[in-house]
């Protein structure tokens, strides 16, 4: 078969399997963009002469690397760390380091592939990265924490930079990682460079980063509805999680009139009928990031409120629902009672937590989706505004950077519309966000030629 003739879907993605045995996560998200790929170059004879398709699916380079450190007990501490560099077409790589037990190299490449194209909507100049370890904050000391993000960036800086890779925090990567870090790098290279983002207000980072993803995930749910002739005033809003994320993205939408009925954690979810208050969402912000507690004390501190240990909140009928956790948190079958129950519209606040199959039951469904790549792009957004800040030495006012904020987000919207266009008119953003994000990166890449 010559280079340019061409394979179909299933041949495709045998190829990513049999290139990436076992990484079932990474294999998911590519299947995710390639099946509406695929429809779309199908008469566009230069991306399969040039092989962009696969080169996309194929990162740059995966760096992995030993990180050595010492507890508390003067136990030595082994731990693996990674940097996947997938794809810097439009721009300098950029995507968040996550520090989690779960973390490995087929979760990083699906994080760093989507990332990709996440990147693109946002019309700004960013390729598409994603690193971490599988070293657990969790129960550690802030003398332990200190000690490994100080190895870990010994080896990371190598890799990075502020026109190379600019990586952000992510899961158990907040403003105390970033600060180790960053510290460490500017110990090693002796420069003051925004070489990371999500860095603290005194020392470079930029105002709303905290607020971006979750604020970002409330805006693109509220363009899909004023789309389709809504609003999110009166309506009952699921949400799961209840970090960063959750927090920011049920505090806009009660901001925005929507009634938001759940939050959750890894034990279960809490259910308050008559909704959270902004009073009621401070204290969950004090009581799970300054106190670290469980969600579940929620249920005792409020009346009216229950605890349900080990479910997940989307058998709550809802007629908005947005999984801020982690992926793979919704199946088939809550998609299946979700759309029973009459939701109306699904935004991802997390990366790529509905499967592909709860994902197809939504589309046949008529449930609007909003998928992570498009809907939870406001954080890297506004990590893309920090970097701009840093190279100029300038910092934007908040209410600039609440406008920005708010005009990219709805650009993503108009930028996933153009592509659209599914059966009997119902709007699939899912596919509106796979081509745009993938048109802008393709073409630049045709541009360098084969590199």
């Amino acid at each position: 078969m010559a280079i340019s003739d061409h394979v179909d879907l299933d041949q495709f993605m045998d190829g990513v399997k049999r290139r990436n045995p076992g990484e079932t996560e990474f294999q998911q998200a590519v299947y995710e963009v390639a099946v509406d790929i695929f429809d779309y170059i199908a008469d566009k004879e230069i991306y399969h002469e040039a092989q962009i398709l696969r080169r996309i699916a194929e990162p740059d380079r995966v760096v992995s690397f030993r990180v050595c450190w010492e507890d508390d007990n003067h136990n030595v501490r082994v731990q693996r760390g990674y940097r996947v560099q997938n794809n810097n077409a439009i721009g300098p790589y950029k995507g968040g380091l996550r520090f989690h037990k779960s973390v490995n190299q087929s979760i990083l490449k699906f994080l760093a592939f989507e990332q990709t194209f996440k990147n693109s909507l946002t019309g700004l100049p960013m390729g598409g990265a994603k690193g971490g370890s599988d070293f657990n904050p969790k129960g550690k000391s802030d003398s332990e924490i200190m000690r490994f993000c100080q190895s870990f960036m010994t080896e990371l800086y190598r890799h990075v930079g502020e026109d190379t890779d600019v990586p952000a925090g992510d899961i158990g990567v907040g403003a105390r990682e970033i600060g180790y870090m960053f510290g460490q790098y500017k110990r090693i290279t002796n420069r003051y460079v925004g070489v990371l983002t999500g860095k603290g207000i005194e020392w470079g980072g930029s105002l709303v980063r905290k607020e971006a993803t979750g604020y970002g995930v409330v805006y693109f749910l509220e363009d899909m509805l004023r789309h389709a002739g809504e609003g999110l005033e009166g309506k009952v809003m699921t949400v799961s999680g209840s970090g960063n994320v959750a927090v920011h993205a049920a505090e806009k939408a009660l901001q925005l009139g929507a009634r938001v009925v759940t939050l959750s954690d890894s034990e279960g979810f809490i259910h308050d009928p008559d909704g959270f208050t902004r009073e009621k969402l401070e204290w969950v912000k004090r009581h799970k990031g300054h106190r670290r507690g469980r969600i579940s004390a929620y249920a005792e501190e409020f009346k009216g409120a229950s605890f349900h240990e080990g479910e997940r909140p989307w058998r709550v009928p809802c007629d908005l629902a947005c999984p801020c956790a982690t992926q793979n948190e919704v199946h088939a079958d809550d998609a299946r009672l979700l759309a029973k129950n009459g939701l109306k519209a699904m935004a991802e606040g997390a990366n790529m937590p509905a499967t592909n199959d709860a994902v197809k039951v939504l589309r046949e469904a008529g449930v609007l989706f909003g998928p992570a790549k498009a809907a939870n792009a406001g954080g890297v957004a506004v990590s893309g505004l920090e970097m701009a800040q840093n190279s100029t030495r300038i910092a934007m006012r908040e209410d600039e950077l609440q406008s920005l904020l708010r005009d990219i987000m709805q650009g993503i919207h108009g930028r996933c519309l153009e592509h659209a266009q599914g059966p009997d008119g119902y709007v699939d953003y899912a596919k509106g966000a796979n081509i745009a994000g993938f048109k802008k990166v393709a073409d630049a890449m045709l541009a360098f030629g084969i590199v």
